[in-house]
């Protein structure tokens, strides 16, 4: 899958019977050429030819899948399905909608393997919100775990996972921002994808009345489950943040990220043994202190 960070393809092979995991393969990162994540960025903002760079993302994906098979000596009649998630390019469950890219078939004939795609949109179309997916793939993972637990997963968007004894307690939604708006900012102003560690924002002073505003929003006091695009915010913060430095507003943004997900949490209101943080933002030291 590609997710909302865009800095790559992950793929991994897993042992399954669709609810339980039963051993955990080899994994790979294939990072996105700068052309590719460029033409992604392009569809994003509307622009740019759907159909030719849906082909080339999922031909990109059977180079991932290839890497996988060959890397690690996989023999491809070992392999039952691919699960591919393809790319998020818009996202609104009010409006019933939500697009990943992705030729499933083209996919299945480039590697011989069977796919199963399209993984969210029936979902919205039923009323349902069609992210995060996550929180399934955690129940499974945290089986053997002392329970009940939280995974906050950072990417370009940050969501959480609560996992009690109970399959049916399973709690996910997306808590707000994660590493979308920081990335954006700083490559609009240094030409980097991203705060390497956190650096610039640990220079910065956060803008304490510009973060109350966003924290304002209504998104926040709406009730779980919900979800959102990579995107959502953007037209709340670009202005807001318009004539900062890029120290203070990799602070101010950093500092939304990290208010929106404790806010989630304390306004789940469940008790947890542990919280486990996975993705991109992890490597974050600013977003981690």
């Amino acid at each position: 899958m590609s997710g909302t960070s865009m800095d790559g393809i992950d793929a991994a092979l897993i042992k399954t019977d669709g609810y339980q995991i039963f051993e955990e393969g080899p994994f790979v990162t294939v990072p996105y050429k700068t052309a590719l994540r460029k033409r992604l960025e392009n569809l994003i903002a509307g622009k740019g030819d759907l159909n030719t760079v849906e082909d080339q993302l999922t031909l990109e994906h059977a180079k991932a899948v290839s890497a996988l098979i060959k890397n690690f000596n996989v023999a491809i009649s070992e392999v039952d399905l691919i699960g591919f998630h393809g790319h998020t390019i818009s996202h609104n469950p009010d409006e019933q909608h939500t697009l990943q890219i992705g030729n499933g078939k083209l996919l299945a004939a480039t590697t011989g393997i069977d796919v199963v795609n399209d993984l969210r949109s029936s979902d919205v179309k039923a009323g349902g919100q069609g992210a995060p997916l996550a929180p399934i793939y955690h129940k499974a993972l945290m089986k053997s775990q002392d329970l009940p637990a939280i995974i906050l997963n950072i990417g370009g968007v940050a969501n959480i996972t609560w996992v009690d004894t109970l399959d049916e307690n399973l709690i996910g939604f997306d808590t707000g921002p994660g590493n979308a708006l920081i990335d954006d900012w700083i490559k609009k102003k240094t030409g980097r994808h991203y705060d390497n560690d956190g650096f610039l924002a640990s220079q910065g002073q956060v803008h304490e009345d510009i973060l109350s505003d966003f924290l304002e929003h209504p998104y926040f006091s709406a009730p779980n489950p919900k979800s959102l695009d990579r995107n959502f915010f953007k037209n709340l913060t670009e202005t807001a943040i318009a004539n900062l430095s890029v120290e203070d507003g990799a602070a101010t943004l950093s500092a939304f990220t990290i208010k929106s997900i404790t806010n989630a949490i304390n306004k789940l209101s469940k008790s947890f043994k542990k919280c486990i943080v996975a993705g991109g933002g992890r490597h974050n030291a600013f977003l981690m202190s």
